[in-house]
């Protein structure tokens, strides 16, 4: 028999090798393949790639994977692109009874990331008989028994399903027995014996019957069982039951002890003969005699063990009630319980891939991972919903059936967020629902998006001259919230030019650490301030930068020594001054002025007499340089005097120079004003053209403010008739726009040097104005021009008179000039 079924199997197999067919719909994106069971290893299901709309080398170059739960049945060829058999597939082994068995395999292809749901239907082939549990059944009839009394019997087990399950029962020919078949509501075939002839112990006290079942394959298989009738003399009513099937309904999870029903038997025998203890038939499995309990004097069925209807969703329990006769006698029931589901499973969640690390500048709906949600449950019960936070900026996209894709949602920022750690939650539709929670995690990779950014806009550097080349200055900083080459930074200056020259001729950056050193030493007499604009770049693709401006200010050193500028150096080292001897005390012998290049307090200057003919006659005065007479001149001094003048200044270290003057003391020394005038007259055409402008500029200003003072005066009297006072002032808020308001005539004399200075009013002066005042009640007004508080700088020495003029010469200085009336 296993030789023929072993000839069977092999011949549905090469038949379905040489017929194989596929089954291939778009059912929400799934394939179909149905094969026969117990192909060999390597057999082909169907070209899985021709089915994806995939080339040979894309399956390779995608990773294409087969995922499934639980044993792995099938490979694919990547040469070939084939679904093959992996491993020999017995339907009734994974399948059971269930007349569908169709296993579901997932495939995963990678780059991108996509998943297919497949489904092989698992055919059955006929590669089982029909096996009754036991080869020989003993029943034991009384030959009082009456014609027609059925007597059931144990029915025959098939694992195929279909047309190869069992499909009839046949009993030998005989006289006295017939068979009749009784079909259940889950479809199951009972055979039972009708007695059809009355029995005779005495005539025939065994009988031997021989019951074949047949299943409906092609060719059909059998299998049989023999029964031993034993014919009985004695007790001759079997109990009868008052159902002959019960059916109860059970909660799954029902506590040990729950009572089931109470089944009940009759017998109209008396005494012993009728005494019934009930208990499960002969052959009952162990499953059902650990799950449940018979009493057997009450006939009351309880439960022993937890009830899953995972596990199983129905019981049949085959009672049997047997009286005390000699010989005894039995009766028969059924008791069908059927198992109610309660939402006992939690809900599931299965990652079919791992979340793949994603681009912050990944676009909207960019798959992360595949997800399936699952509950074991049944009807509601078994209903998923899968959920994430809406906080994340991902969401979850029904795929197919109970499968899902996780996706961008939004706008991604590693910089704020490098991973999410996303919670979902799986509940059930089930009464109260059961939720599951689980944790995935979704790194984030840095993409160039943020440029480098410095600490300060700008900045500001103090730099000493003289400095060593090559020092360092400063140092910039910049930061890049980027991550790895995006937020390496590199530092430039951008070329410019100081002066006409590179900066780069003054200035050198480190690129790495953003350092500024020197080229060169720096004079402050020659640069002062300069900017240059530094760039911070990273080394992202594309690179993004940005830029500060760094304001380089050289700080003065004390590095000039004043420098004289009277007596001039031309004129000699020794200056020749002439003194009458009637000079009084406090008489201006000659003024020596001298400069310094460096600014501040460096160039502070001060001046001293460190050595003199004569100490008690003559000193200077420590700032302005004027050597004047200290007492009146006398007969009795030198004619020749000699002074040896120091000038320093204030820097650290003290810098200073030396000038000699020479003063001749001499009688009847005197030039009256008007031979000064003569000589300042005498220089040159173009000083006397300018003065001639400035004569004729300043009598026309005081012309127009005459005539500006009259009319205000007019007006003010005019008003003052109305009792009122008048004031005018004049100011910047007036409008008025003469860039030659303020003229200021200086004429100045420092010892021998006499020079004229012509000073015009600033435009932007506050200080300048013009008032009148004119009340009835005043016995006088006034009108008054005001001196600036401020000038602007000296625009052009005019002329440098004769140095050898005397003292006695005249100096004209711009005064407040007040008119009374």
């Amino acid at each position: 028999m296993v030789s023929g079924t072993r000839n069977r199997v092999w011949e549905w197999q090469t038949r379905w090798l040489v017929h194989i067919f596929l089954l291939w719909s778009t059912i929400e994106a799934q394939i179909r393949y149905t094969i026969p069971e117990e192909l060999k290893q390597d057999s082909v299901v169907g070209n899985i790639a021709k089915d994806l709309g995939l080339s040979v080398s894309e399956i390779s170059e995608r990773k294409l994977r087969i995922a499934s739960e639980g044993k792995q049945y099938f490979n694919v060829d990547l040469g070939k692109g084939e679904l093959v058999v992996s491993e020999r597939i017995d339907r009734e082994t994974r399948c059971g009874q269930s007349v569908s068995c169709v296993l579901p395999l997932q495939v995963i292809i990678e780059d991108p990331l996509q998943m297919y749901s497949v489904e092989i239907e698992i055919q059955d082939i006929n590669d089982n008989e029909p096996l009754f549990i036991t080869n020989e059944h003993v029943l034991n009839i009384a030959e009082s028994t009456a014609a027609g009394a059925l007597f059931p019997l144990k029915s025959a087990k098939d694992p195929d399903v279909g047309k190869n399950a069992l499909n009839s029962y046949k009993l030998n020919p005989n006289e006295h027995f017939g068979l009749n078949i009784k079909t259940n509501k889950d479809g199951a075939k009972i055979p039972e014996l009708v007695l059809q002839k009355a029995l005779d112990r005495e005539t025939q006290p065994v009988l031997q019957l021989v019951l074949t079942a047949v299943d409906g394959g092609t060719p059909a298989r059998s299998g049989t069982t023999q029964i031993t009738v034993h014919v009985l003399d004695i007790n001759d009513n079997a109990p009868l039951f008052e159902k002959a099937i019960y059916e109860m309904s059970l909660k799954e999870n029902s506590p040990q002890g729950t009572v089931v029903t109470s089944v009940k038997a009759f017998d109209l025998d008396e005494g012993t003969n009728g005494e019934v203890a009930y208990s499960f038939a002969e052959h009952t499995t162990d499953a059902i005699q650990n799950t449940f309990n018979i009493n057997s004097e009450t006939g009351e069925i309880t439960i022993t063990d937890t009830l899953d209807y995972e596990e199983a969703s129905t019981y049949e329990l085959n009672i049997r009630a047997k009286d005390k006769g000699t010989p005894a006698m039995e009766g028969h029931c059924t008791v069908q319980v059927e198992i109610q589901d309660e939402n006992d499973n939690s809900p599931q969640i299965i990652l079919t891939s791992l979340p793949s690390p994603v681009r912050e500048d990944a676009p909207l709906g960019t798959v992360v991972a595949l997800i399936r949600a699952k509950d074991i449950d049944s009807g509601d019960n078994g209903r998923v919903s899968l959920n994430i936070p809406a906080e994340y900026p991902f969401k979850l996209k029904p795929s197919f059936s109970d499968h899902y894709t996780l996706v961008t949602d939004s706008k991604l920022d590693r910089e704020k967020f490098p991973e999410y750690r996303i919670q979902m939650y799986a509940s059930d539709s089930g009464s109260p629902p059961l939720t599951t929670q689980t944790e995935i995690t979704v790194n984030i990779l840095d993409v160039n998006d943020n440029p480098p950014i410095f600490t300060q806009s700008s900045y500001t550097v103090y730099v000493k001259e003289n400095g060593a080349p090559g020092q360092i200055l400063f140092s910039v900083s910049a930061s890049d919230p980027d991550l790895g080459e995006n937020a390496k930074i590199s530092y430039f200056i951008f070329d410019s030019k100081v002066q006409d020259v590179s900066v780069s001729s003054y200035i050198y950056i480190n690129s790495d650490n953003g350092s500024i050193y020197s080229m060169h030493s720096f004079d402050y007499e020659k640069l002062k301030v300069f900017q240059v604009q530094v760039q911070a770049k990273d080394q992202g693709s594309p690179s993004l930068s940005s830029n500060a401006t760094v304001h380089v200010f050289i700080l003065d050193q004390n590095d000039n020594t004043p420098t004289v500028i009277y007596p001039s150096v031309i004129m000699g080292s020794v200056s020749h001054q002439k003194l009458p001897r009637s000079a009084k005390a406090g008489h201006l012998v000659t003024k020596v002025t001298a400069v310094d290049a460096d600014s501040g307090h460096n160039a502070w200057i001060s001046y001293r007499v460190v050595e003199a003919t004569d100490a008690s006659l003559f000193g200077v005065n420590l700032y302005t340089g004027e050597v004047r007479t200290k007492r009146a001149v006398s007969e009795q001094d030198d004619a020749s005097q000699r002074l040896l003048i120091e000038i320093k200044d204030n820097g650290e270290p003290v810098q200073s120079t030396t000038v000699t003057v020479g003063i001749l003391l001499e009688d009847g020394v005197h030039e009256p004003i008007s031979d000064l005038r003569q000589k300042t007259q005498e220089p040159s055409k173009k000083n006397n053209k300018i003065t001639f402008y400035l004569i004729i500029s300043l009598a026309s200003i005081s012309a127009v403010s005459f005539v500006t003072f009259m009319i205000l005066a007019v007006k003010c009297v005019r008003n003052s008739r109305r009792g009122a006072c008048c004031c005018i002032r004049r100011s910047e808020s007036d409008g008025y726009k003469n860039p030659n308001r303020n003229l200021q005539i200086q004429l100045n004399t420092d010892g021998p040097i006499k020079y004229v200075e012509v000073l015009g009013g600033d435009m932007m002066s506050q200080s300048q104005s013009f008032r009148s005042c004119l009340s009835p009640v005043s016995e006088f007004s006034d009108f008054t021009f005001v001196k600036p508080s401020s000038t602007s700088d000296f625009k052009d020495m005019i002329s440098v008179l004769d140095a050898s003029l005397p003292d006695s010469a005249w100096t004209f200085e711009s005064q407040q000039v007040s008119i009374t009336s």
